[in-house]
Formats: structure tokens, sequence, C-alpha cells
């Protein structure tokens, strides 16, 4: 099965491509103009010069249902759902959140992941892994940073771009405190599809149907109601 994933939950944008439950390759771009202006050319150029072979091909599409930003989601559930389509093939949605948390499946301490969600809040969930195996993952939410530096606790890894916009505060609070590289903070395509390779009925499962995730309201929303978003 070959499967094509894509995060653009935030300013980058990440593509990986599987065959056969094997990464063969991905990219990542952190570029403003990405998600509006180039992605579906993206996506051509990635398949047709790297993994050799064209859409028809994919069996598969996951796209990254969030949280992140509101734009940069719809795009990129908008560009999966429309190559599904054409393609007549199924897609899927997994949490923006996984693409961060499943990059340190290796940890041996709880793995807390903060996506900065403006205000002075960030998404978050904090997972726990065995031998590389998740073993739990806390609820998603949309919290004060101090919050989710409680909820992770003493001893963890923190990751994503709230862990550095929040850097100084968590280690203040948590002297034990594991900070990731700026360079495992994205979104990774790759990390998306972890759950989908590892189970054979992923597509068929209404859990992961592929619908934005935004856990919080717009900022529209906010300010003028519902029915602006």
């Amino acid at each position: 099965m070959r499967i094509l994933s894509l995060s653009t939950a935030e300013q980058g944008c990440s593509l990986a491509v599987f065959e056969h439950k094997k990464l063969i390759c991905e990219e990542y771009w952190a570029d403003k103009q990405t998600h509006s202006k180039r992605l579906t050319t993206m996506v051509e150029n990635l398949l047709e010069n790297r993994a050799g072979f064209g859409l028809s091909k994919i069996d598969g599409f996951i796209a990254a249902k969030g949280p992140g930003s509101f734009t940069g989601l719809r795009i990129g559930i908008s560009v999966i759902k429309g190559l599904a389509y054409a393609m007549s093939k199924p897609d899927a949605g997994v949490s923006s959140l996984d693409g961060i948390g499943y990059r340190f499946s290796n940890a041996s301490v709880p793995v807390c992941v903060m996506m900065d969600a403006r205000r002075n809040e960030v998404y978050c969930a904090v997972y726990h892994f065995e031998r590389g195996i998740l073993k739990s993952k806390s609820d998603e939410m949309v919290c004060a940073p101090e919050q989710a530096i409680l909820l992770a606790g003493e001893n963890a890894v923190f990751a994503g771009s709230g862990s550095k916009a929040y850097q100084e505060q968590i280690l203040r609070t948590s002297k034990a405190a594991l900070i990731s590289c700026e360079s495992m903070d994205y979104v990774s395509a790759a990390a998306l599809a972890r759950t989908a390779l590892l189970n054979d009925t992923f597509f068929d499962c209404p859990e992961n149907k592929l619908k934005p995730s935004y856990i919080r309201k717009s900022d529209a929303e906010l300010q003028f109601g519902p029915g602006t978003n």
C-alpha cells in the first residue's frame, strides 16, 4: 500500500510518502507561500521526482486535522480531500500533536507536546511510550503553558513550537525538563502516518475521519459569533 501524508498545521509544510509500510521520501518546507501557492505542485513533484510514481499509484491519503493554524489546516485538508476524491481513494485525519509526539516514541519519560496557540496559550497533550509503543495519551486541550507543564510532571521531554515560546517558563518550573531541538518541533508527515502503518483497518475507522479539529474557536467566532467562521 502506498500512502501520501501531509501536514500544513503550522507555517511549514511536511510531506511524506510510504510504500509497503516503509518511508521512501519525506520533505519539509518552511515557506510562507507553500500552503496557498504551490502545495499541489509540490505534491506532484515529490511523487514524480522522489518517489518515482504519480498520484494514481497512491492508495490512501492522510492529513493533519488539527490543532494548528486554522487557514493552514483548511488548505491541507482541502487538498488531501480533493486528491482522494479525484483518485477515488480513502482519506483520513490524524492529530497534529501526534505528528510531533510520535517523533519521540523511544523516550523513557513523558513527552509533552506544546504547539503555540497564541494568546498566551498552547495546544497540548502528554504521551507515555514504552519501548516505542504508545501506552497512554492525555486528552488534547488548549490551556495556559503552566497548566501543560504541570500536566507533564517534573521529568518530561517538551517538544513543539510552544516549548520554545515558553522555554524559560518550563525550565523555571521543572528543573529536570528536557527541551527538544528545534528541528524536532514541526508536525512531521511521516509521524502522522505511524498509526496507519500499524493498523491495516486505519482508513476504515470512523474516528479517523478527515475533518478539522481546531480545539478552540477562531478569533472571528470569539469576536463576532459562530456564523462568521
